[in-house]
């Protein structure tokens, strides 16, 4: 058998040479593309290994199906361990052995369109594995406490094996209660609200009826459970999202129907919309005299552009009285439907993952956590790890206050146990033993000391760097002003700022000074911070610093528009252009065996670079481009040869050249564009 290129390999197997080519790197080829040589043993061994799998597969297509049942069961001889990190079907058909492409072109032909990246189920996984004569059994991923089995991050590690948990025991996940925080302008009666609901007196216990502290309750409606968070105030809402942690399963946004939309409702929302969380809108104090729930409703659009149901909009809208109780029956009902809309599920059987929702120093119990369970069960004795903090569950306290011995998925709790009070914007997650918590936490200690030694600040000059390594351009600005007139005036200007290849998003807007909230919906956007003609508040500026938010503040709106102009222009792609740099003329072409071809130059004027292009004229014809591989001056290899000197050139293309050839050198050059 010949050695044959890859396309003609591709013919004589029937398939396309795209797919060989996959093929051939999953046996480890080294194959560039189509038009690569493989050598004649090769080729034989490949054509009897498709021609082998082809038999086996016509023999057993043929056989009555009792009996190829059995001889399959008596090839399952090998069996094949596997974990949920390896449930990705590129990664799993390494594991079995299998290529890549012969699985989804086999699993194709049954009917089943798989993909690369494709996360498997247990079920399938197991259809797969069979198919090749493998038993497959699975096995929870542990987490050594050898140093030699420890990763750069073994925290991100334990983050991804909860994370695959979802896909590999994907028919065995269950509805749990959906989790909801209620957010709204200040004495538009969010912790009234929840009191009435929750049917205890709180309001009352504190100053002016705004909630002190944070809490998670869970109460009961026509059976099903729904778990409240209450917040003192958004930034902790976004400071979780900001680090990825999914809290919240829907927002019930609280607008006083005799105030209606205010200044904290929108930012509450901008928090609520950049979480990318459902909102429901209880709209309350209905029962007021001056109370105008139309009035509220058209705000809603207006300012928040969210169209009640109603209106033929999607925004579950729900009149209440928190102080009568009306409505809030309606308003549960609403966010059980919703939460079965979106099929809100957990894996209730493996080690707890948990969400922190407050965190402190207790002078009785210590360093404790209020959490609400995401995924398993959490039990006392429980070896937990959350960021850099480790803990032994001694106590599970309920929201009730009483001891529990577990807690189960969307179920609030307190933790007593901790060594040190955990970072809330850490997740819990439950590990196999105390050495095990030990090495995560410090491997993370470590880490993190490093991180904080080398920490860069985001300024808006460095944004460039920032874009290049993202996929998407995107400028997220959080913009504060002195009056709604400049408010308006700022965002009009930033809005009139247009790229086709960069999208300007103002996140958030408002008046007033720059504070904590703003900086943590920024460093949950990623984005910037501007300011015009406002302070900045000192726990503001503290928080930026450890967040690595940038804040620019300025006293003329041209300052603004022109540094964010500079910004947006060093974020775009620099044009590429060709620069003529000298012209020559070939006076005489050697030809030198084992070598090729050399031009004998004569240069009429500039340069010529031995990385320049060169353009191949022809009695006054263009005839090709072409690059220089090797620049010769007398017998010295040169990069440079300056006019009017000889030299000599050997091209990288086997291109005809002649005597009396026009040849043109250019450079490229990368022009800075703007917008």
């Amino acid at each position: 058998m010949p050695r044959l290129r890859v396309y003609e390999l591709a013919k004589k197997l029937n398939m396309p040479t795209k797919e060989l080519l996959q093929e051939l790197e999953e046996l480890g080829l080294d194959v560039k593309n189509h038009m690569s040589y493989i050598d004649e043993e090769t080729v034989s061994l490949i054509l009897e290994i498709f021609e082998e799998e082809e038999t086996s597969v016509r023999a057993k297509m043929g056989k009555p199906k009792k009996e190829k049942e059995k001889e399959e069961e008596e090839e399952l001889s090998q069996e094949v361990f596997v974990n949920p990190e390896e449930m990705q079907l590129n990664t799993f058909a390494v594991k079995i052995g299998v290529p890549l492409n012969k699985i989804i072109q086999d699993m194709f032909s049954k009917g089943v369109a798989l993909k690369p990246m494709q996360q498997l189920d247990e079920k399938l996984a197991k259809e797969i594995a069979r198919m090749y004569g493998y038993r497959l059994k699975f096995q929870q991923q542990s987490f050594q406490t050898g140093q030699e089995e420890l990763t750069e991050n073994e925290l991100e590690k334990l983050e991804r094996y909860f994370e695959t948990l979802y896909t590999v025991h994907r028919n065995e996940l269950v509805i749990r209660p959906p989790v909801v925080t209620v957010m709204g302008h200040v004495d538009h009666g969010k912790t009234t609200l929840l009191d009435k609901i929750r049917k205890t007196r709180i309001a009352e216990q504190e100053i002016g009826g705004i909630t002190q502290s944070i809490g998670a309750y869970q109460v009961t409606h026509n059976g099903k459970k729904i778990t409240f968070i209450d917040t003192p105030g958004h930034e902790l809402f976004t400071e979780m999202r900001a680090k990825g942690v999914q809290a919240t399963d829907i927002v019930v946004l609280v607008v006083a129907a005799d105030d209606g939309v205010m200044p904290q409702t929108i930012e509450a929302y901008n928090h609520a919309k950049t979480a990318n969380v459902p909102v429901i809108v209880a709209i309350n104090k209905i029962d007021k005299p001056n109370a105008n729930v139309e009035l509220t409703k058209r705000q809603l659009v207006d300012k928040l552009n969210l169209v009640p149901e109603d209106w033929g909009g999607d925004t579950i809208v729900v009149p209440i009285s928190a102080r009568t109780g009306v409505g809030i029956d309606e308003l549960l009902e609403m966010i059980l439907l919703l939460s079965e809309m979106k099929e809100i599920k957990c894996y209730p059987k493996g080690p707890a993952r948990c969400v922190i929702i407050e965190s402190k120093l207790d002078r009785a119990l210590g360093p404790v956590a209020n959490v609400i369970v995401k995924d398993g069960i959490l039990r006392i004795g429980d070896y937990l790890v959350s960021g850099p903090a480790y803990c032994k569950v001694r106590t599970l306290i309920d929201d009730k206050g009483r001891s529990i011995k577990s807690a189960e998925p969307s179920q609030p709790v307190m933790i007593v146990g901790f060594e040190e009070v955990p970072d809330i914007r850490y997740m819990v997650y439950a590990v196999q033993d105390l050495e095990t918590a030990r090495i995560v936490t410090q491997q993370l200690k470590e880490r993190l000391d490093r991180d904080r030694a080398a920490k860069r600040k985001v300024r808006l000059e460095e944004l460039l760097k920032m874009m290049e390594e993202s996929d998407k351009k995107e400028l997220n600005i959080v913009l504060k002003t002195d009056t709604f007139g400049s408010l308006s005036a700022v965002q009009n200007a930033i809005n009139s700022i247009k790229s086709e290849e960069i999208e300007v998003k103002v996140v958030h807007s408002s008046v007033g000074t720059i504070n904590n909230s703003d900086v943590m919906l920024a460093s949950a956007s990623n984005g910037i911070i501007i300011g015009f003609r406002v302070k900045v508040d000192p726990q503001a500026r503290k928080a930026a610093e450890n967040e690595g938010v940038q804040i620019k503040t300025y006293e003329i709106i041209y300052d603004l528009l022109d540094n964010l102009k500079l910004a947006l222009e060093g974020m775009l792609k620099p044009q590429v252009v060709e620069e003529l740099i000298g012209r020559g003329e070939i006076k005489k072409v050697f030809e030198i065996k084992k070598v090729g071809k050399i031009a004998g130059v004569q240069l009429l004027d500039g340069f010529v670079d031995k990385n320049c292009v060169v353009k191949i004229y022809r009695n006054g014809n263009f005839v090709s481009n072409d690059e220089i591989e090797s620049l010769k001056h007398y017998k010295q290899d040169v990069d440079r040869v300056d006019a009017p000197q000889e030299c000599g050139i050997k091209l990288k293309t086997n291109l005809e050249i002649k005597e009396g050839d026009e040849l043109e050198f250019y450079q490229k050059v990368q022009i800075q564009r703007k917008l």
